[in-house]
């Protein structure tokens, strides 16, 4: 298994998550070319899809305004 590219996502409600420490439960799969993020349950099940942000320059660039949340802080309420 190979290790998971670090950066940044959107949550479903809208809090920023690193890839590495998404929380929840929660692991991300990275495709860098497509800037593409999947959360899944440890079993595989997607549960979120993003877009993939190298750093929060990049996050600022996109004209996103988010809070860094720890993985630790709960995801909220499933949309």
């Amino acid at each position: 298994m190979s290790a998971i590219p670090e950066g940044l996502f959107v949550d479903w409600s809208g809090d920023l998550r690193k890839t590495t420490d998404p929380g929840g439960g929660f692991v991300c799969e990275v495709d860098l070319p497509a800037r593409y993020v999947g959360v899944k349950t440890v079993k595989g099940v997607l549960m979120h899809e993003a877009t993939f942000y190298k750093d929060q320059a990049a996050v600022d660039k996109a004209g996103i305004k988010a809070q860094l949340v720890p993985g630790s802080q709960p995801w909220g309420e499933q949309l």
